[in-house]
């Protein structure tokens, strides 16, 4: 699939679940902060760290720039045929529907894409990527070194495929949706095989 049908795809995709849309009002979550069922635990493992990468903008960016904010971390790559745009716009599409329904906590959630892709995936292509999915999202790349060392602090591993005679492959790759509390701390995995509405049920259970 080339990135033109692939948008095409991911714009489609995103309207597709747009009639999951959750009532908009002002309430805050309530309840013992921790996974649903369907989330994972991540608090007190180690996933996550300081790195210093090159956003879709051109301006560098670090972990720490995030200081107050829960963050929405994916990696994945641009060229990637199904997995990748799906699960960011399933995670883009239900950040919006926790926005609508709590404004003020879904302003502090800011979700973060990072390529495992650097060889392909430049400025301009990630910004291309991006434009796609949720407008507060944040693209990275970088060099090689960088995007490997970030991806091993995030326990993430990418295998290359073999090279077409074109010069296309894939990439094996980690594919969750992590959320991190406003330190950085790791806090659980994001469910963004729920779907969107299984993403904003998800955040309820975290972003206080």
């Amino acid at each position: 699939m080339n990135l033109s049908a692939m948008f095409h795809f991911i714009r489609n995709f995103a309207a597709l679940f747009a009639v999951f849309a959750l009532a908009s009002c002002g309430s805050s979550p309530s309840g013992p902060i921790g996974p649903s069922p369907d989330g994972v635990d991540l608090r007190g493992s180690t996933i996550g760290g300081d790195f210093t990468l090159t956003s879709s903008k051109g301006a560098e960016v670090s972990w720490s720039d995030f200081g107050g904010q829960y963050r929405l971390v994916y990696f994945g790559f641009a060229y990637c045929p199904d997995v990748c745009p799906t699960d960011v716009a399933r995670l883009s599409q239900g950040l919006s529907e926790f926005e609508k329904k709590h404004p003020e906590l879904g302003a502090k959630v800011q979700p973060i894409f990072i390529t495992i892709d650097p060889d392909r995936d430049d400025q301009p292509t990630v910004a291309t990527f991006i434009d796609n999915f949720h407008p507060r999202l944040i693209g990275l790349t970088g060099s090689p070194d960088a995007i490997k060392q970030t991806a091993e602090k995030f326990s993430v591993t990418a295998t290359k495929g073999a090279v077409n005679a074109n010069g296309s492959y894939d990439i094996e790759h980690t594919a969750f949706t992590y959320l991190f509390d406003p330190q950085g701390a790791p806090l659980g995995i994001i469910p963004t095989d729920k779907g969107p509405v299984g993403v904003a049920a998800e955040l309820e259970q975290w972003v206080r």
